[in-house]
């Protein structure tokens, strides 16, 4: 199942630092860390904890967001069922850039090790 059109165009004005928060309560609930949950974002963005608080200031899009990205080369290994889509399915590439984050997060929660995440 595809997402439709309106639903990317949802996905892609929805700001980064309205989520962010509930990625910090789902891990956080789950006994992992918001060091972890940067480390995560980090590894699939390039950015780092200090531009994650300055887009968060910034109050981003998503679509800002991931436009300001470097996505991780191994990005294409996160494979799965996120929020009832296979991610690798996504054709749309800003939405499936999020569903890799929404998947990370959900392993992260979930209590999956670091390195297995990470696609190491």
């Amino acid at each position: 199942m595809e997402p439709t059109l309106e639903h990317h165009q949802k996905i892609a004005k929805m700001s980064f630092a309205s989520v962010y928060p509930m990625y910090v309560a789902k891990v956080e609930k789950k006994g992992r860390t918001v060091k972890e949950l940067n480390q995560v974002i980090e590894w699939l963005t390039s950015f780092d904890e200090k531009k994650i608080k300055e887009l968060i200031n910034e109050n981003v899009t998503f679509d800002t967001f991931f436009s300001r990205a470097s996505l991780n080369e191994n990005a294409s290994l996160i494979k799965g069922m996120i929020c009832g889509y296979r991610v690798e399915e996504i054709q749309n590439p800003l939405t499936r850039n999020v569903r890799y984050l929404d998947k990370l997060v959900d392993e992260l929660a979930k209590g999956k090790s670091i390195d297995k995440i990470l696609r190491k």
